[in-house]
C-alpha cells in the first residue's frame, strides 16, 4: 500500500507565500504523475497541478504564474511552491499520485488526507 504524507499548511496573508510538501511512502513498483487539488468549502476537488514522472507539469489557470510544483523522484516527493496567494485560494490542498503497486498491476489513484490553506488578513 501506498500513504501520502502532506505538509506545509497553514495561515498566511494576502500576497504571501507557503510551500506545500507530500512524501509518498510504502511499497511500490513506481509512481506516475503527482499532483495537487483543492477543494474549498461548498466547491468540487479542482485540479490545481500535476507533474509527470518526466516532469511535464500542467496547472490551473487560476494559478499559472503564481504556483509551481515539483518533484523530488529519489524521495517520492512533490512540492507546491504558492507565492501572491490570493483569498480565493483558500481550501484543503490535497496530494493525488498514480501510483503501480507492482510490475504487472493496474495504475491506482491515492490521495492524502489533506492539508488546511488560509489566506486572510
Amino acid at each position: 500500500q501506498v500513504q501520502l504524507v502532506e505538509s506545509g499548511g497553514g495561515l498566511v496573508q494576502p500576497g504571501g507565500s507557503q510551500r506545500l510538501s507530500c512524501a509518498a511512502s510504502g511499497s511500490f513498483f513506481y509512481i506516475y504523475t503527482m499532483g495537487w487539488y483543492r477543494q474549498a468549502p461548498g466547491q468540487q476537488r479542482e485540479l490545481v497541478a500535476s507533474i509527470t514522472s518526466g516532469g511535464i507539469t500542467n496547472y490551473a489557470d487560476s494559478v499559472k504564474g503564481r504556483f509551481t510544483i515539483s518533484r523530488d523522484s529519489a524521495k517520492n516527493t512533490v512540492y507546491l511552491q504558492m507565492n501572491s496567494l490570493k483569498a480565493e485560494d483558500t481550501a484543503v490542498y490535497y496530494c493525488n499520485a498514480e501510483v503501480r503497486l507492482r510490475i504487472t498491476s493496474a495504475k491506482l489513484a491515492y490521495w492524502g488526507q489533506g492539508t488546511q490553506v488560509t489566506v486572510s488578513s
